[in-house]
């Protein structure tokens, strides 16, 4: 009973990730105008968000070893909700530059925390459940934003609302802490062993540069689609910015529900065919979206959100299959380390391109990394399926 229990904590921690990952995105069309700034701006703030994502994730290891799961976790989501209850107060960019910093270290070092003991004690289908609950999160922000701003209020109120929403996930955090169960010590730090954990090694591990850039690529997409998909529908195809929210909501829509599909497909499929379904559903998506009719959009936004859903949790599930448990927590890191560094640079660098480019070059430039994704998870699992098949020979 205490396992299921402390399942369902996991799952309500990932719906408070989901949360404020998908509210920028669709109030920005609203914000920029308030705060006064030029559109480009929103790629700023989510730079800094994932910036901060960053540092916490690249050091998730050690704060996990020192502090334990449960700890970094409450404390993760209670700073978070503090950084989103700031955001509804602020009126100025530069407030919300520095509220971001704090919104993002909240969000990194629970993720990483999560992904790998979930991927050490539960099996694939409850890594796509979890990442479901994160995309109800994702899905529920854009819903409460535009709620508020079909009502005629402002931006500010949808902050409010979810930042009492993540204080109130807090609680259940606090509460739940005596049921965590601990059944993994982490590494002694007198154990010899631990030495060959050091980053120069790890980096060597077969397959693990690749990884690195599939996650970086394959967060990039997700995270640009999100945070200018509202604005593509604003500027390109005449939404009003509560029509554009409602759309956002179905990409997250798709993302959940594609996750929770995906839980069930894992008795049929393994990891890397999840991982090839979805690439090809975002390529469909693409073509959809591509096509000029106003009636397609719904279902591209749609079909994007599910190709985009066992994508992250199958590669995250096969991190400890692919290097080895004992560097699964310092490889997670990494990889969601490389995750945010996408969120934070690429979001932003489309946000200046469409400064000598339209709104519509979006479909391009998600093919384009989507085309390099691909190829780096062939590159992927041929290295690591060629270690594996060499240590089986040294046996």
């Amino acid at each position: 009973m205490k396992k299921i229990t402390l399942l369902i904590v996991i799952y309500l921690a990932f719906i408070s990730l989901g949360l404020p990952d998908s509210l920028l995105g669709a109030a920005w069309p609203e914000m920029y105008q308030g705060l006064a700034v030029p559109v480009f701006y929103a790629g700023i703030i989510s730079m800094i968000i994932a910036g901060g994502t960053v540092v916490s994730s690249f050091f998730s290891s050690r704060i996990i070893k020192r502090f334990g799961v449960p700890a970094a976790t409450t404390l993760s989501v209670f700073i978070t909700a503090l950084a989103l209850l700031g955001f509804s107060y602020s009126s100025h960019f530069i407030f919300l530059c520095l509220l971001a910093i704090p919104l993002g270290l909240g969000a990194g070092c629970v993720d990483a925390a999560l992904n790998n003991y979930v991927a050490l004690h539960y099996q694939a289908r409850h890594m796509n459940w979890l990442h479901s609950f994160w995309g109800i999160g994702a899905a529920i922000g854009p819903v409460i934003m535009s709620g508020y701003l079909a009502q005629g209020k402002s931006w500010t109120s949808g902050y409010n609302t979810i930042a009492w929403i993540q204080l109130s996930l807090v609680l259940i955090l606090i509460i739940s802490i005596p049921i965590w169960i601990i059944d993994r010590k982490g590494p002694d730090s007198n154990d010899p062993s631990e030495k060959d954990h050091s980053l120069r090694t790890v980096l060597k591990i077969p397959g693990l540069k690749q990884a690195l850039v599939v996650f970086f690529c394959y967060c990039s997409i997700e995270a640009t689609f999100g945070l200018w998909g509202a604005s593509y529908l604003v500027f390109v195809k005449d939404f009003t910015p509560e029509e554009a929210a409602k759309l956002v909501s179905l990409y997250y829509a798709g993302i959940t529900f594609g996750r929770f599909a995906s839980g069930f497909m894992t008795a049929k499929f393994s990891n890397r065919q999840l991982v090839y379904l979805g690439q090809s559903l975002i390529i469909a998506g693409l073509i959809v979206l591509a096509i000029p009719f106003r009636s397609t959009l719904a279902p591209a936004f749609f079909l994007i959100g599910l190709g985009c859903a066992p994508v992250f949790p199958s590669l995250l599930h096969e991190t400890p299959r692919n290097f080895g448990e004992q560097h699964s927590q310092k490889i997670m890191g990494l990889q969601m380390a490389c995750a945010y560094i996408g969120i934070t640079f690429v979001p932003l660098l489309f946000g200046r391109l469409t400064d000598w480019f339209s709104y519509s070059s979006l479909t391009w430039f998600i093919g384009v990394l989507l085309l390099i994704k691909i190829f780096m998870v062939y590159e992927l699992n041929r290295k690591t399926d060629s270690a594996k098949r060499l240590n089986q020979l040294k046996v």
